[in-house]
């Protein structure tokens, strides 16, 4: 500030502008988190929906084999209920699965093991 009138105005127009592009910022950071808050939301809603379809579905000991599989292979269980959740919505389970029922489907499910055959002539 060098005393003159316009570099006076100017600099206040300068503290104008810069204070304006604060302001935006703030807005649009608070725009995001206000996104993501809604995407945490709807993510639990849906974890708490398909806990329930479980809970309804599967038996008790049928829910501890696959807490346990979660523990080993949190990626195949995921998989698991996803499959479990997709029979359950479409009216396939008529009755809960039990443990056995649930030993059936993992093994339906379970990724093929690269195993190699080595023949010896």
């Amino acid at each position: 500030m060098s005393g003159s009138p316009n570099d006076d105005r100017l600099e206040e127009l300068r503290e104008q502008r810069l204070q304006e592009l604060r302001d935006e910022k703030g807005q649009q950071q608070g725009g995001q988190r206000q996104q993501e808050a809604a995407q945490e939301a709807a993510r639990e809603q849906a974890e708490a929906k398909q806990e329930a379809l479980l809970k309804q579905h599967l038996t008790d000991d049928a829910r501890q084999r696959l807490s346990a599989i979660e523990m080993s292979k949190p990626d195949f269980a995921e998989k698991v209920k996803q499959q479990l959740v997709a029979l359950a919505q479409s009216g396939r389970i008529q009755d809960r699965i039990d443990e056995d029922q649930m030993r059936e489907l993992l093994q339906e499910l379970k990724p093929d093991s690269n195993s190699y055959n080595i023949r010896r002539r």
